[in-house]
């Protein structure tokens, strides 16, 4: 049923029962056309746009356990478009794009709340990086302004200004950056692809993957074997051990990163703020709650809990630069399990098995870039042939060392992007 304001009016006067469940619960058929593994946000999104865009309906979405309790879950909700490298710039130019029309496209409120965010830098060498980045978001599309000290003064006058260890110098400010409901996006989009007819499967786990003559010909799953004639891996932190049952050895490894929400206060953070020199982040929820994050966990895990030095290091940096938060109390914290590149950039591309396509990589990146994601990762399995917006991430770049896209400058080691 579309949902309207009218609509809400009506049920609630009759006791709202008239709503409809948002999606189906079906059993798995024995054949689909499209199989794609992973019920998270890209994987609903990639659904929604080959049953929109490309017109295609006997699909199935694969997911071990239920719809958006992985990644999309697990975050700290912040869209944004601030990248500066060929590749990654484009992308997710794109993907805020796709964000700003999202909920009339989708029928579904996800809160998205363009409220800016402003990067703040603490050197003269982060002044001229967040400069040239600004120019590159410019020339992209998209919006940058930079700031001086008084400039962000006059925005957040509740960071501490006084420190002489790490001084606030400035900061890039994207106004047209913010945050959404995570939940609310896995939602719509799974609401979105079932109303097209994409049969979503909880509770099924992919424990293997059928090749024959080097052509994926369907899947392993704990409810029975499924034949398709063309499988999407979209699993995230789980990417290497998917990938590892059609005998790919990925470039992936997987960490684990925190998050966290303070008990509801009053409105307090208008905008979205990231410590330059101490990888802390933070935004207020509409319910009040500040969410914020931080570094990874700086070893590979699959345990979707963080540890207690990382969390302290986390407050640490917060408290450095907003010694006003002290007093809030932490109302709970939560890990996702991060697939992390070599370079720091995803991966959508095809296989070296014929109609096996893949969907990792997104280490930092994965929430603000699931429209993208979706949408191009839908045009590469329906046409195969890459979007231009993601014609850069080719998964051969790490083997061939040709068009690596290091955003951060951080070298190889994964766990530093």
């Amino acid at each position: 049923m579309r949902y309207s304001g009218l609509a809400v009016l009506a049920q609630g006067l009759t006791g709202n029962r008239g709503w409809r469940p948002a999606w189906r619960d079906p059993a798995p058929k024995d054949a689909y056309d499209i199989v794609i593994i992973g019920g998270g946000g890209h994987g609903l999104a990639t659904a929604f746009y080959l049953a929109k865009e490309h017109g295609l309906r006997n699909i199935a979405v694969l997911e071990k356990g239920y719809l958006g309790g992985g990644n999309i879950g697990r975050n700290t909700t912040i869209v944004r478009a601030n990248y500066g490298l060929p590749g990654n710039s484009e992308f997710y130019s794109h993907s805020l794009k796709l964000w700003e029309g999202l909920e009339a496209e989708l029928n579904y409120n996800v809160m998205h709340s363009q409220r800016g965010i402003i990067n703040l830098f603490h050197s003269d060498g982060q002044r001229d990086a967040y400069a040239r980045r600004g120019n590159a978001m410019i020339n992209q599309g998209d919006d940058a302004i930079l700031l001086d000290r008084a400039g962000v003064r006059k925005l957040l006058p509740y960071l501490d200004y006084e420190q002489t260890r790490f001084p606030i110098y400035g900061g890039l400010y994207h106004p047209r950056g913010g945050t959404a409901r995570h939940d609310a996006v896995a939602w719509g989009f799974a609401r979105g692809a079932d109303m097209r007819g994409v049969d979503l499967i909880q509770n099924c786990e992919v424990t293997g993957i059928d090749i024959e003559g080097g052509r994926v010909t369907g899947v392993q799953t704990s409810r029975g074997a499924i034949r398709a004639k063309k499988v999407g891996i979209v699993v995230a932190g789980r990417s290497s051990q998917v990938a590892a049952m059609a005998g790919m050895r990925l470039p992936i490894e997987s960490h684990i990163l925190q998050a966290f929400v303070t008990e509801g206060l009053k409105p307090v953070i208008d905008h979205v703020v990231t410590y330059g020199m101490g990888h802390f982040y933070i935004s207020q929820s509409d319910k009040g709650g500040l969410v914020f994050g931080g570094d990874l966990d700086f070893y590979a895990s699959y345990a979707a809990r963080g540890n207690l030095p990382m969390a302290e290091h986390v407050m640490e940096a917060g408290l450095t630069l907003m010694p006003m938060i002290g007093k809030a109390r932490i109302l709970r914290s939560w890990g996702g399990i991060m697939d992390m590149s070599p370079d720091g950039s995803p991966i959508i591309d095809r296989t070296h098995i014929e109609g096996l396509y893949l969907n990792c990589g997104w280490c930092y990146g994965g929430f603000k870039a699931v429209p993208a994601s979706g949408h191009t990762f839908a045009h590469l399995i329906a046409t195969d042939r890459p979007h231009e917006a993601a014609a850069r991430y080719r998964l051969d770049r790490f083997a061939t060392g040709r068009g690596l896209m290091d955003e951060e400058a951080k070298g190889s080691q994964h766990n530093l992007h």
